[in-house]
């Protein structure tokens, strides 16, 4: 993997992170797209480079991080399922990452739902339940909803979202809280990840993960600010369209005979 490469995946990382539509999806595609050898360094880089979307959530809202202890308990206790349940498919999960066709797939039925999702939670744009009125069953229910981001494509903040909005949190809020539980879930493995490749790590590719998080870092403080504009005005049925075209084109070329999965 090149610096040129880091580049790369820290943009798509940056962007794709916190927005709907599957930053591990894109990734996997853009690694696949360049070429970039699947290897153990390749799959930890592209978790690790979270680290980078974890600090601009906690520049942009370092307010809201230093609350009552309330709000830690309830970060605390979404993170739960997603770190007993991490560690117990951990290596079935890093199976699928390869597979391009998984990813087309999540891609489209992630977008039917959040165009789906649109209609039927239109009443929540701008009213509705706030993090500060969550209970502790409501922040379990939100960390089995981020499971499903376990499966390449579906999008972690996605499914956090759509679990918000099923407990009645208006549309703002719940994508704010993805934010929020974004920062131990990915803390916890971008941590993992360092350890798994710290004894092999060698210095260039030392240096190809820190461009990775910096320009990640950069670019996911622009990509949330988009978002929340984008969300507020206009919902989530833009990013669901998105979704089914990238998905919709990449089985097209899946099964025109091209080669996109990971070498």
């Amino acid at each position: 993997m090149s610096y040129l490469h880091a580049i790369i995946l820290g943009i798509v990382e940056g962007i794709t992170e916190f927005l709907p539509i599957s930053s591990t999806g894109h990734m996997v595609i853009a690694s696949s797209m360049m070429g970039i050898e699947d290897s153990a360094f390749t799959k930890a880089f592209e978790v690790i480079i979270q680290f980078g979307a974890i600090l601009s959530v906690l520049v942009l809202y370092w307010k809201r991080f230093l609350p009552e202890w309330g709000f830690y308990k309830k970060l605390f206790v979404a993170f739960l399922p997603t770190a007993v349940i991490g560690f117990m498919v951990k290596d079935i999960v890093d199976q699928l990452l390869g597979s391009v066709a998984i990813v087309a797939w999540s891609l489209i039925l992630g977008g039917i739902v959040l165009v789906w999702s649109d209609k039927v939670f239109a009443h929540l744009t701008s009213s509705g339940r706030k993090t500060s009125d969550l209970s502790y069953i409501d922040s379990l229910k939100l960390g089995f909803f981020q499971c499903l981001a376990m499966i390449p494509g579906v999008s972690r903040s996605g499914a956090t979202i759509m679990g918000g909005l099923t407990l009645g949190m208006n549309k703002k809020e719940a994508a704010e809280f993805s934010f929020f539980l974004a920062v131990p879930t990915m803390a916890a493995a971008s941590g993992y990840k360092v350890l798994k490749i710290y004894k092999t790590i060698d210095t260039e590719q030392l240096g190809v993960l820190l461009v990775g998080i910096v320009v990640s870092f950069l670019v996911a403080m622009l990509a949330i600010k988009f978002f929340i504009g984008i969300v507020t005005r206009y919902g989530f049925r833009g990013f669901g369209f998105y979704r089914i075209a990238v998905g919709l084109v990449i089985l097209i070329m899946l099964y025109s005979g091209q080669n996109l999965q990971l070498m």
